[in-house]
């Protein structure tokens, strides 16, 4: 526990010593829980899969129970943000960062192991507003009695006094599930392929492994076979709208924009969603470029992109698409500004640094145009002006369970302090005369904070020093445009012109 104290104090969540020092039993708190894979403690191979299927299935009854869970989608996302692998043993730091990135207020950890052919499950929660780790919690019995064991692990994390019949069987066949988890984890398509065709060969009516089957053949390009995967789930599935609103993602990616209209048009009349506009936004953006700039039947793109934005105002994509749309009609203002709005909410978004140079330059403004094509370089680079349009798949999220707004935002709040840091290692490499190593640190500091000019200015001392006279011009440019009092770098780039 001093330990676990010490990694608390060093995240700054630490509570006073003697609070900190506590293990606890407590009812869990109000907001988002998250979930975490266990570790298999028994290293047996045979069950590697349970260390996700321990997070799906804790998720899954979480969710039942009525506790605000975060997704297994959005918490891949936050995974590959912070660059974790998603199924490894993880620190209590580590834990603890994750969740405060996904906004989560307890984060839930645990192990499993064969014990004489039996299955033990540990687990404990931690509360990342007081820091506190609740005592530990074992449930036990068979192998193939997996599911009951985790649901009795759900209702000890959860309320206790939720009736048993809100906790009803959801859950296909053992192997059925088995199977399903597997193809989650596999890493080549076919074997994704077919691993998850196996659940649906053991349990027919398995409509989730149906949707992730989908998603393979919509990351292979597929469309035709990802559409009639979609076609599968029945109108009476809790599935139904999900694969629905699926299926007119690939008759998009098909071209068969009329078609795609009308479901994404009824879908959105059932239940208005951003993600749905955007969509139909995206649906008008091609049809528009397909009729030659001639419009589409039903509205324009900017209508739907904009009444999006007014549902979600947190999502960059969907701001991006607006200014891109206000680009492709010839509107440079309408470009300009909301293409702003997409960066401040993602100011390491090469594509919208990019298209907001080319807007500023069509729209006179040439010096700020020059210095935003420049940072998109610095960013990644594009050149790209067509088919940037921004689809999403992700549909009825409850803004409460909106992750990315909670990734954006712990970003953009912790961004400054980590370029800071980057810019300090990059000033102490440059001193030392290591110069490779500090380029690369100082581009971490461009790529976290794009205007940050000492960064630049730094960036052009070292190339001048190794002779590179173009990319310091370049560098020192970009260093007065994103400062323009930077008189030491105003200085320096007047003596090389």
């Amino acid at each position: 526990m001093r330990v676990f104290a010490a990694l608390l104090v060093l995240c700054g969540l630490a509570p006073p010593a003697s609070a900190a020092a506590q293990v606890v039993t407590q009812a869990p708190p109000a907001g988002l829980h998250f979930v975490i894979p266990f570790e298999n403690a028994s290293g047996e191979p045979r069950i590697y899969w349970l260390s996700e299927g321990s997070a799906v299935l804790l998720t899954d009854h979480l969710g039942v129970l009525g506790i605000p869970v975060i997704r297994r989608e959005d918490r891949l996302r936050a995974f590959e943000r912070l660059r974790v692998p998603p199924v490894a043993t993880l620190s209590h730091a580590t834990v603890i960062r994750l969740g405060q990135v996904v906004g989560a207020v307890q984060v839930v950890i645990g192990s499993y192991q064969l014990e004489d052919q039996g299955l033990v499950v540990r687990a404990r929660t931690i509360r990342l507003d007081t820091g506190r780790m609740s005592a530990e919690m074992v449930e036990r019995g068979p192998l193939n009695d997996l599911l009951s064991i985790y649901e009795r692990l759900a209702r000890r994390i959860g309320p206790a006094s939720v009736p048993d019949a809100l906790l009803t069987r959801t859950y296909p066949t053992l192997p059925a599930f088995e199977q399903y988890i597997k193809g989650l984890l596999a890493e080549a398509p076919a074997a994704q392929i077919a691993f998850l065709t196996q659940a649906i060969k053991l349990y027919p009516a398995f409509q989730r492994a149906r949707v992730a089957l989908w998603d393979v053949h919509t990351s292979l390009g597929a469309h035709k076979a990802a559409l009639a995967i979609a076609r599968e789930v029945p109108a009476n599935s809790p599935l139904s709208r999900q694969a629905r609103f699926l299926g007119a993602v690939s008759m998009i990616n098909l071209g068969d924009y009329q078609a795609a209209f009308d479901a994404l048009t009824s879908l959105h009349r059932e239940r208005p969603d951003p993600v749905i506009l955007n969509n139909i936004g995206v649906v008008q953006l091609r049809r528009a470029a397909a009729a030659a700039g001639k419009g589409a039947p039903g509205g324009s793109a900017v209508s739907y992109f904009g009444e999006a934005v007014k549902l979600d105002g947190s999502d960059a994509d969907l701001f991006f698409n607006l200014g891109y749309a206000f680009w492709t009609s010839r509107d440079m203002s309408g470009a300009v500004h909301w293409l702003r709005e997409a960066v401040r909410r993602n100011p390491a978004d090469d594509e919208a640094h990019y298209l907001l140079g080319l807007s500023l330059q069509a729209a006179g403004n040439a010096s700020e145009a020059a210095r935003e094509k420049e940072l998109a370089t610095q960013l990644g680079g594009t050149t790209a002006t067509r088919d940037l349009e921004r689809l999403k798949i992700d549909i009825d999220v409850a803004d409460s369970l909106r992750v990315a707004a909670a990734l954006v935002a712990a970003e953009q709040k912790d961004q400054r302090d980590i370029a800071a840091f980057h810019l300090d290692q990059g000033r102490q490499l440059y001193a030392q005369g290591r110069d490779g190593d500090a380029i690369a640190e100082l581009r971490r500091t461009i790529f976290l904070a794009p205007y940050e000019s000492a960064a630049h200015l730094l960036l052009g001392r070292i190339y001048l020093r190794t002779g590179r006279m173009q990319d310091a011009i370049e560098a020192l440019t970009i260093a007065v445009w994103s400062d323009p009092s930077n008189t030491e770098a105003s200085e320096l780039l007047a003596s090389l012109r």
